[in-house]
């Protein structure tokens, strides 16, 4: 995994405000709807972004089938797909966002290509990371042991 300092965490997490986020899925208990819930809750704007279900609406925005879709720009990618599905959505990012500034690969996503190119046209590329997980860890939503406080199980 590649080491990310805190400060630059910490930093793209404050610059970032409006966040597209590829491969979002409807269903409630799958990580990539409760981590775009989470950064909405959070003050981000969350454009998500899925062609199966582009044209629903989901945390009050509209589903877009592609990041070509989405009207004005973006701040952050966010991609939750497979690594070997990233270059396209990098290149189509690259493409369609001048003022682009973060690329967002989640846990188990990773693609060395895709991130070389990005990050030669200035983007900063972060692979293999949550942003839910790394917001709680850096503005102090975690406890002691990494769980986040709020939901307390009797079943433990």
């Amino acid at each position: 995994m590649a080491e990310y300092s805190d400060q630059m965490l910490k930093d793209v997490l404050t610059r970032t405000k409006r966040i597209a986020v590829v491969g979002v899925s409807m269903n409630p208990v799958r990580p990539s709807y409760y981590v775009a819930r989470y950064l909405t809750l959070k003050g981000y704007s969350v454009v998500p972004v899925n062609p199966g279900h582009a044209g629903k609406m989901l945390f009050g925005q509209k589903v877009v089938a592609s990041l070509r879709e989405i009207e004005g720009g973006v701040d952050m990618v966010d991609v939750f797909r497979r690594s070997e599905a990233v270059p396209p959505i990098v290149d189509e990012a690259l493409e369609v966002f001048p003022d682009l500034q973060t690329i967002w690969m989640q846990i188990g996503v990773e693609h060395a290509e895709a991130a070389a190119k990005a990050e030669a046209r200035g983007v900063t590329v972060i692979q293999d990371r949550c942003p839910k997980i790394e917001y709680q860890r850096l503005f102090g939503e975690l406890r002691m042991g990494g769980f986040a406080t709020g939901v307390i199980s009797s079943k433990l």
